[in-house]
């Protein structure tokens, strides 16, 4: 199984993400909802993971302003800002720094992962922008434009429903010059209780492409409002 992109190379840390830049939309996200599309690069055949359990209630991990089936296997946890002035040296203070840059992108902040490598899958990722308000496709486009950890390309967009939200969900090609290798992330973003969420995928070292698609589309149909 070949190696997977820098993204990838940085999930064996406590936190991993994907990438970012620009593109064009598909003929339905001029309004209505897409339709099914198969194949690259939506994998709208791919069916959703087995439920077990929900996250973003109080009193679950990862307190949220909406609720999200959890796959089965799949771990949640919520992201702690680190420390602003960590002890034990240059090199804590090194990690926390890089800590800091990997949980934050393009105006959003990371608040929740949920690990799926158990289950050969990799990272679901919930993030808040920083601004209340921002539209759902201006947040996605912030957060492709973010290339500090890794350039994407050929982004294509479209309008879905997340449950019973309305949302943009992005896919892009994450290309690393280094190991000369790509791999294809999904995002949905939307809007809950004045905030603007995006839900993102990061494949773990040995997942195939899809592999992770399961579970993100059990979160993304899944998705409400509230507990």
């Amino acid at each position: 199984m070949p190696r997977r992109t820098t993204a990838a190379l940085l999930a064996a840390l406590t936190l991993t993400l994907p990438a970012g830049c620009g593109g064009d939309d598909d003929p339905a996200a001029a309004g209505s909802p897409a339709p099914s599309a198969t194949g690259e690069p939506w994998y709208d055949e791919v069916t959703t993971a087995e439920r077990d359990g929900e996250v973003g209630p109080a009193g679950t991990p990862c307190p949220l302003p909406v609720t999200f089936p959890l796959a089965t296997g799949w771990r949640p946890k919520t992201i702690e800002p680190p420390a602003t002035a960590p002890s034990g040296g240059p090199e804590a203070e090194l990690g926390a720094e890089l800590m800091a840059a990997l949980g934050r992108r393009g105006g959003a902040t990371l608040r929740c992962e949920v690990d799926g490598r158990r289950r050969g899958g990799g990272f679901l990722r919930v993030w808040t922008a920083d601004r209340a308000g921002v539209a759902p496709r201006a947040a996605l486009d912030a957060y492709l434009a973010d290339s500090a950890v890794e350039t994407a390309v050929e982004p294509r967009f479209r309008d879905v429903t997340a449950g019973g939200l309305a949302a943009v969900e992005a896919t892009w090609l994450s290309r690393s010059e280094l190991l000369g290798e790509e791999n294809r992330g999904w995002a949905v973003a939307v809007q809950a209780d004045g905030r603007t969420l995006l839900f993102t995928t990061n494949e773990s070292l040995i997942a195939e492409r899809t592999d992770v698609l399961p579970a993100y589309r059990l979160a993304v149909q899944g998705l409400r409002v509230g507990a």
